[in-house]
């Protein structure tokens, strides 16, 4: 892990009970987010401040299918700041933001400050640095919008770091037991994240091709099958919120060949944070690696 990275995530614990500066504004500020992993995260640093909307947030939708309502167009156009993913993950939010300009909202793109560019893997939440830039550009947001409550958003801002050491302790524990291990996935959603633990991840070009909608070359499907059929990977990822032909067919493979199978999903499920809905996920794939031999 990298020093910035270890100074910026620090761990996942309940936050202290805190004498939080008390409001002083009448109005919260509206934050309109496009995913609602990146709603949770504003409503952890704004606490009291804010009022929190997620335009996808059902885990039972397809992210990349998703089309724009008027409801969504209504509450992009009131929002004071709004948060986007970028990376043509959800083009749709510049297009109705260009339908209602206005000069004092601030629009955060994740993948900028990430310097992630079109073509790139969009599943941003799953890169162990995104959360705490994001945390810090939110809280320098409201900050400027609130300067007298400063304190509290910084306050909260440590809280989140504080929450998310967990996290990267789980990956650097995982990293030093499965650096180097053979997996592969339908999809790259988990990408950032199998590559934070050090996973040799097989059949990229497939899996940008399911993410694209369009099909996998014959050569990719055959490397797919083989490394599933002869047990070349340790763990096959798929993504649980898209069902088809296609990934119903790998996983019975994966199954059939005694390969382990982990869902992920791109939507934070309803009633967690996104601390511990990323937490969960990386136990389901340190218990799937690790019984794999078994």
């Amino acid at each position: 892990m990298t020093r910035g990275l270890l100074l910026l995530a620090c761990a996942f614990v309940a936050a202290p009970a805190t004498a939080w500066p008390t409001a002083t504004h009448a109005a919260p500020i509206r934050i309109v987010a496009a995913e609602n992993v990146y709603g949770d995260v504003a409503a952890q640093i704004g606490g009291e401040d804010v009022t929190v909307a997620g335009i996808i947030s059902t885990p039972a939708q397809d992210p990349h299918q998703f089309e724009a309502t008027a409801a969504a167009a209504r509450a992009l156009a009131d929002a004071d700041i709004v948060i986007e993913n970028g990376v043509d993950y959800d083009p749709w939010v510049d297009r109705l933001l260009a339908g209602a300009p206005a000069s004092q909202r601030e629009v955060i793109v994740v993948a900028d400050l990430l310097h992630r560019k079109p073509g790139a893997n969009p599943h941003l939440w799953y890169d162990p640095k995104c959360m705490p830039m994001l945390a810090a550009k939110i809280a320098d947001a409201l900050t400027a919008r609130h300067p007298a409550r400063e304190e509290f958003y910084r306050l909260r801002l440590k809280a989140f770091y504080d929450s998310y050491k967990a996290i990267t302790n789980k990956i650097e524990a995982m990293r030093a037991k499965y650096a180097g291990t053979p997996v592969t996935a339908t999809e790259p959603i988990f990408g950032d994240m199998a590559d934070a633990i050090g996973l040799d991840m097989r059949n990229l070009r497939f899996q940008l091709a399911v993410m694209n909608d369009t099909e996998p070359g014959a050569h990719d499907l055959a490397a797919m099958h083989d490394d599933l059929k002869r047990r070349k990977v340790k763990l096959l990822l798929y993504n649980s919120q898209v069902s088809d032909v296609l990934t119903e067919r790998l996983r019975a493979i994966a199954q059939a060949a005694e390969v382990r199978v982990v869902g992920v999903s791109e939507t934070l499920p309803p009633g967690k944070t996104y601390q511990q809905w990323i937490a969960t996920e990386l136990d389901a794939v340190d218990a799937a690696i690790a019984g794999s031999g078994t």
